[in-house]
């Protein structure tokens, strides 16, 4: 595939004087339905918008310029807001706004980037990236190729949204409005640390052989909610031995809920112990439970048992919300609720797990596309 050599500014339409940042004070008057975007994505809601259409916005400073956890770049369609943490371009006639992103997150773009405690990535330096591009038309050729992936990651997270909101309406629907003081037969009041245990054992890194662990960290439910793998020598901090029975709640800033089942791919599961790891006594109630620590309910309960000041380092302390009080329907009624939810939550299972899948293809296809290595031209689609 033959490519030409560009300055990225040559191809490219930067928008950055348009942008406009807001304060969380400002934003918190201004709450709305548009995105608000920083470096690595969406951090707000607001009532207003910049930009309408499809534009690419790459990190301007942050960890992950460095480390790469996350793509640095990302294409935004539709009505939007950008903060000053974000370069916003465009590509022009020579170059494809979406290959431009699949090609920022495929180079190493570390010696144009500044800074070690607050790495930054000016528009002086990426003005001076060197970017090799193909025609226009094979660029859009390798952009078809890749965005089909895209998309079907992309309904696979819509699915599971869906299926997560129906699951938890139905809860709503069934039990959060049931009064306590006129219960069906069979039904009762039951505080959770009747139903579930709190489990703690520890997987310290440091005193195991090497191995491969299946590793559910914040960061990794905030990314895509799917856990890492992670050599256990690079792990520093002790982990809680978790398996497919086990279900959990972040106690670390509980107004930011992360409720997770995880999937326990492998034998070697652990989690952060930011979590409270949960098991249900009667493992045949699981999914009812993790539906109840999955409501609005248990979030504000867990939200006024907060310890710590005001602001990014609270917590739940994990043994108060054993006392969290909630309605035990009868057997039946739960096999029905079981019925309607279990094959949500497998589904959703499912789901992940193939999303993982494809971003892994997807990652391995795109330095060979963007070398030539693969022919697009010869892809039928």
């Amino acid at each position: 595939m033959e490519t030409k050599k560009y300055r990225f500014d040559e191809v490219t339409i930067n928008f950055d004087k348009k942008r406009i940042p807001l304060s969380s004070a400002q934003r918190e008057k201004r709450q709305g339905t548009f995105r608000y975007y920083g470096a690595q994505g969406v951090i707000d809601h607001v009532d207003d918008y910049i930009f309408d259409g499809t534009y690419l916005l790459i990190a301007e400073d942050g960890e992950n310029l460095k480390s790469k956890k996350q793509n640095i770049a990302q294409v935004v369609d539709g009505q939007f807001w950008v903060n000053n943490h974000a370069h916003i371009v465009q590509g022009n006639e020579q170059c494809d706004t979406r290959f431009l992103c699949y090609l920022i997150n495929s180079m190493d773009l570390s010696g144009y980037v500044t800074g070690s405690a607050q790495p930054k990535l000016s528009q002086a330096n990426l003005n001076a990236v060197t970017l090799s591009l193909p025609t226009l038309a094979e660029q859009k050729r390798i952009v078809e190729y890749l965005y089909m992936l895209d998309q079907k990651i992309d309904v696979n997270r819509q699915i599971n949204d869906n299926l997560e909101q129906q699951a938890q309406a139905i809860y709503h629907e069934r039990f959060e409005t049931a009064s306590p003081d006129d219960l069906h037969s069979g039904w009762r009041t039951v505080t959770l640390g009747e139903v579930a245990t709190i489990l703690n054992k520890s997987f310290n890194p440091l005193k195991e052989p090497e191995m491969l662990l299946e590793h559910y960290s914040i960061p990794a439910f905030d990314e895509a909610r799917f856990p890492v793998f992670d050599l256990s020598t690079s792990i520093k901090s002790n982990k809680f031995i978790i398996d497919a029975s086990c279900f959990m709640i972040s106690k670390l800033n509980p107004t930011t809920k992360r409720v997770w089942k995880p999937y326990c791919l492998t034998g070697n599961a652990v989690c952060s112990t930011e979590f409270i790891v949960y098991k249900a006594k009667d493992k045949t109630i699981t999914d009812f439970l993790y539906s109840v620590i999955d409501s609005n309910s248990f979030s504000d309960f867990m939200c006024s048992h907060v310890t710590g000041s005001t602001g990014s380092r609270q917590r739940t302390t994990p043994s108060d919300t054993l006392s969290y009080e909630l309605i035990l329907p009868s057997e039946d009624d739960l096999a029905e609720f079981h019925s309607l939810v279990s094959p949500m939550y497998a589904q959703i299972r499912i789901n992940a797990i193939e999303n993982d899948r494809l971003k892994r293809l997807r990652d391995s296809l795109l330095p060979k596309l963007m070398s030539g290595e693969i022919d697009v031209s010869a892809v039928q689609f």
